[in-house]
Order: C-alpha cells, then sequence, then structure tokens
C-alpha cells in the first residue's frame, strides 16, 4: 500500500511538473498583438554593405518566424522620413543624421520627425574620399583642406542626396570648410555628379572623375575594387574641420590603419559615426524586443554577409545623446 501512495504521489507529482513546464513555455511565447503581418526593410543603394546587410537581415528574421520581412534600396535620410511617416518600417541610417532628424536640423528642417528611434547601432561607419593618384599627384593634393585652399576645377562625385553619404559630405563642407560644395566646385569650373558605388568606382577607374567619397563601414570591399582598377590616394580630412561637424552634429574622429587598404601608407582621419537601423515608434515593444535578440542571436550569419557587422556589441547598441526604441533598450540593457 505504501509502495502505492508513493506511487500516486509522484505520479500527481510529475503531472504537476509537467503542467507548470507547459505554462511557462507558454509564458515564454511572445506576445504578438498588434504585431504585423509584414515589416518593410528600407535598405542603401545597390552595391554596398547596406544593400547586402539589408537582404541578410530580411530573411533572418522571416526565417526566425518573425513577420515576413522584405528589403528594398533606400538611403540615410529617406529611410528616417519614410519610417517616420510610416512609409516603411525600419531602415538603415547613420545615428548622427537621427540626431539630425530629431532636432529638425540640416535636411530635416521643417520636416516633422516625430515617430522615428534607433533600434539599434550596429557598426562604426568611415567616410573615404578617394582621390585618383595622379590628380592628387599633380596638384600637390595632401589632404581634403588643399582642395579647398586651391579651389581646383574638381570632377566630384558622391552618392545621390537622400543618402547617408550625401548628408555627411555636405555636412562637412558646411561645418567644417564653411562652403556649400555644389556651388563652390562648379564655380572653380569643377563638376558634381551623383552615382552609385559601383557607378562611381567606374567612373572614378575610366578617368572621368577626380575624387569620389562615400560612407562605408570600416573594411570596405568598394574602396577594395576602386584600388582594382585604379592608383588612388585616401584623403585625410582636417582635425579642425572634423572638430567642427562634431559640435554641429555629434560625429567622432575615426582613423584608417596603415595596411587596411593599398592606399593607406599611414594613419588616416576622416569623419567616424554608427551605422544604425532606425525603426517606427508605434511598433510593438515586444515585437522590436525580439527583431534586435534575433539580430544579437545571428549575429555570425550577419559577419558573414558583413563582416563590420563584427563590431556589434551591447556596449555600443544604444546610442547615448539620440532616443532609442523601449524594447531596444529592454533587450540591451538586460545583456549588460
Amino acid at each position: 500500500m505504501r509502495g502505492k501512495g508513493f506511487k500516486s504521489v509522484f505520479l500527481i507529482f510529475a503531472v504537476a511538473f509537467v503542467c507548470v513546464m507547459g505554462s511557462s513555455a507558454v509564458a515564454a511565447e511572445p506576445d504578438r498583438a498588434g504585431w504585423p503581418d509584414q515589416l518593410r526593410f528600407m535598405a542603401g543603394p545597390p552595391g554596398g554593405n547596406w544593400f547586402a546587410l539589408g537582404t541578410a537581415l530580411a530573411d533572418m528574421w522571416t526565417g526566425a518566424k518573425l513577420p515576413q520581412t522584405t528589403s528594398s534600396s533606400g538611403g540615410g535620410v529617406a529611410n528616417i522620413l519614410n519610417a517616420s511617416s510610416r512609409k516603411g518600417d525600419l531602415g538603415f541610417s547613420v545615428t548622427s543624421l537621427v540626431g539630425a532628424a530629431v532636432q529638425g536640423a540640416a535636411d530635416f528642417e521643417g520636416r516633422t520627425v516625430d515617430n522615428a528611434v534607433i533600434m539599434t547601432n550596429l557598426y562604426t561607419q568611415y567616410t573615404y574620399f578617394i582621390m585618383r593618384k595622379d590628380f592628387a599627384e599633380k596638384n600637390g593634393i595632401k589632404a581634403l583642406g588643399d582642395v579647398i585652399a586651391k579651389k581646383l576645377p574638381l570632377r566630384f562625385a558622391t552618392l545621390k542626396p537622400g543618402t547617408s553619404s550625401e548628408f555627411v559630405v555636405k555636412a562637412l563642407f558646411d561645418k567644417g570648410y564653411g562652403l556649400d560644395y555644389k556651388e563652390e566646385f562648379k564655380k572653380w569650373g569643377g563638376s558634381i555628379e551623383y552615382a552609385s558605388y559601383e557607378g562611381g568606382a567606374d567612373l572614378l577607374a575610366d578617368n572621368h572623375l577626380d575624387c569620389f567619397a562615400f560612407s562605408v563601414g570600416k573594411i570596405a570591399s568598394i574602396v577594395m575594387n576602386i584600388e582594382s582598377k585604379v592608383d588612388v590616394v585616401i584623403l585625410p580630412v582636417d582635425q579642425e574641420a572634423l572638430d567642427s561637424l562634431s559640435d554641429a552634429y555629434g560625429t567622432e574622429t575615426f582613423t584608417i590603419e596603415p595596411g587596411t587598404y593599398k592606399a593607406a601608407k599611414e594613419p588616416i582621419k576622416t569623419v567616424g559615426d554608427y551605422t544604425c537601423i532606425v525603426i517606427r515608434r508605434d511598433l510593438p515593444e515586444g515585437l522590436v524586443f525580439e527583431l534586435n535578440k534575433a539580430v544579437w542571436e545571428h549575429k555570425d550569419a550577419l559577419v558573414a554577409a558583413v563582416k563590420d557587422m563584427q563590431e556589434l556589441d551591447p556596449s555600443i547598441a544604444l546610442p547615448a545623446k539620440v532616443p532609442a526604441h523601449p524594447g531596444s533598450e529592454k533587450f540591451w540593457k538586460g545583456l549588460k
């Protein structure tokens, strides 16, 4: 009888344990109330890191049984505006650009941006001023400021207006050197082109450009691609200009270390920022928590798509001066 009683108690305990575990498993399932059926991710121009990573993120989130995510081309400025107006759900930008949007400054002057916040900082963003070596040597160009001091007739290109690259380039010339590059370069007999990464690389190689400027990650395949086609130099940005831009929009000074590229013979100072994901503020907190969680858990797979993703870390994920989504704060602060 004692044996039967023990078995009965054990059975009751076992059933209770299974019930508790079952209820815990149900509780662990995220609350999907208010989640959209589909998410629209806005990446970057074709040929760059953002475009490749956008595809990888969309596939990863869809595969992780989060809302089906589509990825399309986009730009740092447009992605912020489209997130705020709900024309897109989330996409790439740079952190200082989101800061400018919240302030209603620069490209966002007169525009209302009240529904766009940071989901997460991903990795550092460098701005490159790539110049044909023959042009630099012919004109004695050692730094970006030399172009301005000499008022050279420069055939110049960057990415199209609305991209983070064009914003940073424009802001640097404005705040750092006190000029409107579109007007001044033309006054000096130069020209302005707007091109894709690959298009600009080809124009530079074919001697239709003297300088091509753009923002991209720390180790950029597009720079290596350009170096495989033509001899170039990477122009350092003058420290005074870097400091002025930092005071205006909170950018940083980053250094391209020697050996990173063939043209990097010595340390090269340039504009530094962070590639981030900007997201609609009105998306559910639980969904944004899960989006961040999936990014962190699939970091290795994302590194395979874009090596710069190896920089992703809880210590840089949340910006200090730019608002982040509550779901992001909950996730990243929980890892620290």
